[in-house]
C-alpha cells in the first residue's frame, strides 16, 4: 500500500496552480444521463472518484472518451442499476438515481457508501423523489425508484444538503409542471451544475440561492459544459502556505468561494491578496489561534475543517473549532495529536492549544480532508512523517505531492 514520505520544515514559496472541482465533476458527468447525444466536459481532474462514476456510467451502457476534453454519450442506456461494488467506494455515486429515473423511469441503486465521516443519510434524497411521485422501495440494500414521469412538486429540505440538491434538481428538469426546492444548497458546485443544465435546455432560477425553480422540459440536449476550480484544494495549499511560513500564489481559483477562509488566515497573521484569477497567501512567524465554525456556504467549508485545525495546532493560544455540518468528522485529531499536537475534544467542538513545534510520526489517514490535513502539518512538522492509507487523498487531489513538491515542499510518495 502506498504511502506519503513527508520531511517538515521546508517554507513553501512560488505558484500552484487549482484543478477543476471533485465536488462539480461528479453531479456535472452524471448529468450526462439526462440528454442523448455527445456531452463534452473540461477541466476534469484526474481523481480516484472521478474514474469510478466514469466506470459507473459505462456499466450504465454509456460511451466515455478521452480525458481533457472528456466525452460521455449516453445514447445507449441500457442499465438502471448502479451495483454495490462502485457504490460502496463513493457515496456521490447515489447521485445517478434521479437522473436514472427521470430519462428511463427507474433506477436502482445501492445505498451508499464512501469516507466514513457520518451517517449522511439519503433519506432526504427519497422523500423528495416521493413527493414527485415516485415509488420508493428499500429491499437487499439497494434504493428502487419508479415513476412513469416525475410530477413537479415544492420540496423544502430539512437540512441544506448539497447531493440532495444537485440528486432532485436533475430529477426536477425533466418532471412535469415546476418544481420548486427550498433551503437548497447554495454551494459553487450546485451552481456549476445548474449552468450546465441550462446549457442543456433546462429551465432553472436561483442556483445559488436557499430557492431554486424548476420548470420541467420534455427532453435536453446534450451540451458542453467546464468545471469550476476546486476551492478545497486551494484552500488547502492556502493553508500550507500558511501553516509553513510560507509565500504562494494560489492561482486558477475563484477568489470569491475562499472569502469564508481567507477571513479566518487573515485573523490567524497571514496576509492574503487576491489576483486576477487566485490569490496570495504569505503565513505569519508565529500563528495567532482563530475560533472556526463550520457552516453551509458561504461559510467556513467543513470541507476545510482539519486543514485549519492542523494550522491551529501552532497557534500562539486556544482556538476552539465546531463542526456543525457532519458528525464523527474529528477522526484526524488522534493523529494529529501523535504528532505533538495539544487537542481536547468536546461534543461537535475541538479546544486546541498551539504547541511550539510538532515532530514528524507514523500517521495514518482516516478519510479524504483527514489525509489533506496530516499532509499539511506534515510540512511544518520537525522531522519525518509516514502517512498512510493516501488512497484517500487520490480520491480527491489531483498530483498532490507533485504540486507541493513544486512549491519546495519535501515529499515523496513511496509506492508499497
Amino acid at each position: 500500500m502506498d504511502k506519503m514520505v513527508i520531511c517538515g520544515g521546508e517554507r513553501l514559496r512560488g505558484e500552484v496552480r487549482v484543478s477543476g472541482a471533485k465536488n462539480a465533476a461528479l453531479p456535472v458527468l452524471v448529468s450526462s444521463i439526462l440528454a442523448d447525444g455527445w456531452n463534452t466536459y473540461r477541466c476534469v481532474p484526474d481523481l480516484v472518484d472521478v474514474r469510478t462514476v466514469k466506470k459507473l456510467l459505462s456499466e450504465l451502457g454509456a460511451t466515455v472518451e478521452g480525458t481533457n476534453p472528456l466525452r460521455i454519450h449516453t445514447g445507449n442506456l441500457s442499465q438502471f442499476q448502479a451495483s454495490y461494488d462502485l457504490v460502496k467506494t463513493m457515496r456521490a455515486s447515489v447521485l445517478v438515481l434521479g437522473p436514472l429515473v427521470a430519462r428511463l423511469g427507474r433506477a436502482r441503486v445501492s445505498l451508499p457508501g464512501g469516507c466514513a465521516i457520518g451517517a449522511r443519510p439519503v433519506n432526504l434524497h427519497l422523500k423528495a423523489l416521493k413527493e414527485m411521485g415516485a415509488d420508493i422501495d428499500l429491499r437487499e440494500g439497494y434504493i428502487e425508484a419508479r415513476a412513469d414521469r416525475l410530477r413537479g412538486a415544492r420540496i423544502y429540505f430539512d437540512i441544506s444538503t448539497v447531493t440532495g440538491t444537485e440528486n432532485v434538481l436533475m430529477a426536477a428538469v425533466l418532471a412535469e409542471g415546476t418544481t420548486i426546492l427550498e433551503n437548497a444548497a447554495r454551494e459553487p458546485e450546485v451552481v456549476n451544475l445548474a449552468e450546465v443544465l441550462i446549457g442543456m435546455g433546462a429551465n432553472i432560477e436561483g442556483a445559488g440561492t436557499g430557492t431554486i425553480v424548476v420548470e420541467g422540459v420534455k427532453s435536453l440536449r446534450p451540451a458542453s459544459g467546464t468545471i469550476i476550480p476546486d476551492r478545497i484544494e486551494a484552500g488547502t495549499f492556502a493553508i500550507a502556505a500558511a501553516m509553513t511560513g510560507g509565500d504562494v500564489r494560489v492561482l486558477d481559483c475563484i477568489p470569491v468561494h475562499l472569502d469564508a477562509l481567507t477571513a479566518k488566515l487573515a485573523e490567524a497573521g497571514s496576509v492574503i491578496e487576491k489576483l486576477e484569477n487566485g490569490i496570495r497567501v504569505r503565513g505569519p512567524e508565529r500563528v495567532a489561534s482563530a475560533d472556526v465554525m463550520t457552516l453551509p456556504y458561504p461559510g467556513f467549508a467543513t470541507d476545510l475543517q482539519a486543514q485549519f485545525m492542523a494550522l491551529m495546532t501552532r497557534g500562539t493560544g486556544t482556538s476552539v473549532i465546531r463542526e456543525t455540518v457532519f458528525e464523527n468528522r474529528f477522526m484526524h485529531v488522534q493523529e494529529l495529536v501523535r504528532l505533538g499536537a495539544d487537542i481536547r475534544i468536546d461534543g461537535n467542538s475541538a479546544i486546541v492549544r498551539g504547541v511550539e513545534r510538532l515532530t514528524g510520526a507514523p500517521v495514518m489517514a482516516t478519510d479524504l480532508r483527514a489525509s489533506a490535513c496530516l499532509v499539511v502539518a506534515a510540512l511544518a512538522a520537525e522531522g519525518t512523517t509516514e502517512l498512510s492509507r493516501i488512497y484517500h487523498l487520490d480520491r480527491g487531489y489531483d498530483s498532490l505531492e507533485k504540486k507541493l513538491s513544486g512549491l519546495g515542499a519535501n515529499i515523496r510518495r513511496v509506492r508499497g
